[in-house]
């Protein structure tokens, strides 16, 4: 009786059905640590709660949102950050059924804002003085790409007819300025800090000088996608919040800093004292945006003919997995 019941338990062994594999979240990233995707798995364990059991990241680097938006019609990745450019033309040209569903940052004060930057001796005083230059940006179709046109457009200067626009990848915009292969470039964070403590470079405008306060970077994804997986989507960005929470509590500082090293190569000083403070990139705490905002900020590159149509972005928002998120965390 005891071999048969030893038999009858292995049996039961081999029929149980497997533990479900949590869902791979690929997620597209440009720049760190304004995207904190790269970021998040390097985060202490501990500070998650669904991690590895619902859901797991995969940071994917792609150089800007226009991009990001080929590789998620493509089904490359599960999420892309949405600029607001490639946020209404992944709607209006790929005509993709997608929804808005957590803002990643913005461009909002108090907190600092990125901007491009010409070289001081470079005779660019104004807007107007890049009639016949060469313009850089990370990617066409990305939020860089569409706040240079809108300010360049708003003083009478056309994309390739008036202006050059190339690409060069982040890390390297402050080196092709220096060296003079462009003419403006745009500066994120830390580098625009050296460029501030550097007599050769002057900011010309920023972000929110050619379009306000905006939703800079909104993660999307299919809204298939995000009806088949709610579940997973709500535990991932319940732990998103914790996350938000640990990267700018001050009593980490010292590991934040840690991990940027080892994500970007660069030193622990670039990032000291004001990453993930009011000196850095604005990030909503309960990973929400507004979507008023990101209207107005479509509208306008609708105007200006950046991108051929507008949309309701409200159609296109679903925040309720951010409700529900901030529910289970009384918040």
């Amino acid at each position: 009786m005891k071999r048969i019941a030893i038999a009858f338990a292995a049996l039961a062994l081999l029929v149980a059905p497997a533990a479900a594999e949590p869902l791979k979240l690929r997620i597209s990233w440009s720049t760190t640590p304004s995207h904190i995707t790269p970021l998040l798995p390097e985060i202490p364990q501990e500070v998650y709660r669904h991690w590895g059991k619902s859901y797991v990241i995969e940071p994917q680097f792609i150089r800007g949102s226009g991009p990001m938006l080929t590789a998620l019609a493509a089904d490359e990745n599960e999420i892309a950050g949405f600029g607001y450019q490639s946020f209404g033309l992944a709607i209006i040209n790929a005509k993709l059924d997608v929804r808005g569903f957590v803002g990643l940052f913005a461009s909002k004060l108090p907190n600092a804002d990125n901007g491009f930057w010409v070289r001081a001796d470079a005779g660019i005083a104004k807007i107007e003085d890049l009639k016949g230059k060469r313009t850089a940006v990370n990617a066409r179709g990305s939020g860089v790409d569409a706040s240079l046109r809108k300010m360049l457009g708003d003083h009478g200067l056309k994309d390739g007819s008036d202006y050059q626009i190339v690409e060069v990848a982040f890390p390297n915009m402050l080196a092709n300025l220096d060296q003079g292969k462009v003419d403006l470039a745009f500066l994120v964070l830390p580098f625009s800090l050296k460029a501030e403590e550097n007599p050769k470079f002057r900011q010309l405008f920023t972000m929110r000088d050619a379009l306000g306060e905006n939703e800079t970077v909104v993660w999307g994804a299919k809204t298939d996608f995000i009806a088949k997986n709610r579940a997973a989507l709500v535990d991932m960005i319940e732990d998103n919040i914790r996350a938000r929470a640990w990267l700018s509590d001050p009593k980490n500082h010292e590991a934040v800093l840690k991990i940027l090293n080892k994500v970007t190569k660069l030193p622990e000083d670039s990032y000291r004292g004001w990453v993930f403070t009011e000196k850095d990139t604005y990030r909503s705490k309960d990973a929400a945006f507004d979507p008023k905002l990101l209207q107005k900020n479509i509208d306008d590159l609708h105007k200006e003919g950046v991108i051929p149509g507008t949309i309701d972005v409200v159609k296109y928002t679903d925040l309720s997995l951010v409700d529900e998120a901030k529910k289970r965390l009384g918040m």
